[in-house]
């Protein structure tokens, strides 16, 4: 199974710039976006159901943010879940940071993790999100179930992970309150499986559009991710990062997996 995820920085602005195509170029079972940017009203049919590569159409569901024009997540995918929720967890649903979809013996969620914004302010909202996610993972590993995290977690975790870590100590993605937790949430018995598959620097998700040439010159960082329970590292086939795809200042990660 192929499971995709990119931060689109707004949904329709990223579908007049090739999304759809993508979409339809992907072959991916599940496709999560983040930082949507849009309200129900506001999706077509085209956008509600994009055409795969077999002629098929997805499925979605979203969760969208009570504030116009501000984060949102939204999950194609071409296998039927058994049920798709927020968190739960209303701080957190009013933003639209995730959508939960049960499969049965897997669980993914596609989580759009908080900025925690220059000098830390939204840290601590930032932290409880961080907080909740791990606690809904651990229940969901009791109750016998794969775990698969999909998301913006708006963390670089060591500074391998962006081009410039000795210049960016201290700002937001690089606090070391959210690299603290990444630790705590990958010692608690989940994996990167980016990481798990390549050791290398080098490999970003997200380029600023402040920065002159940054995707040029790739100075970046790694902010995007699939992380699973432990238990799941048999399954992992591959893990990537399609920097070659444009259309975001982020661009789509990818986790292969043979979950038999």
């Amino acid at each position: 199974m192929k499971s995709y995820s990119w931060n689109v920085n707004g949904l329709r602005a990223c579908a007049q710039k090739g999304l759809l195509e993508w979409i339809e170029a992907s072959d991916a079972d599940f496709i999560c976006v983040q930082e949507t940017k849009l309200q129900q009203s506001q999706l077509t049919e085209e956008l509600l159901h994009p055409l795969a590569r077999s002629g098929k159409r997805y499925q979605s569901f979203w969760a969208f943010a009570e504030r116009k024009g501000y984060s949102g997540t939204g999950l194609y995918t071409m296998r039927e879940p058994i049920a798709v929720s927020g968190l739960g967890i209303p701080e957190f649903d009013l933003e639209g940071r995730a959508v939960v979809a049960d499969y049965g013996q897997f669980v993914l969620v596609n989580a759009y993790f908080p900025n925690s914004q220059e000098a830390g302010a939204r840290l601590d909202y930032k932290l409880r999100f961080c907080d909740a996610i791990l606690k809904f993972c651990d229940r969901q590993r009791e109750a016998g179930k794969h775990v698969i995290v999909a998301g913006d977690y708006n963390i670089a975790h060591t500074p391998i992970d962006l081009a410039r870590p000795e210049q960016n100590e201290g700002n937001a993605g690089y606090l070391p309150e959210e690299r603290a937790w990444m630790d705590r949430f990958l010692s608690a018995g989940y994996i990167d499986t980016f990481r798990w598959f390549c050791k290398e620097p080098g490999h970003y998700s997200w380029w600023s559009y402040r920065a002159p040439r940054a995707r040029e010159n790739n100075v970046g960082w790694r902010l995007d991710y699939h992380c699973v329970d432990s238990a799941f590292a048999p399954a992992l086939v591959a893990a990537d990062i399609h920097a070659d795809v444009m259309g975001s200042d982020h661009c789509p990660v990818s986790l292969f997996f043979d979950l038999r």
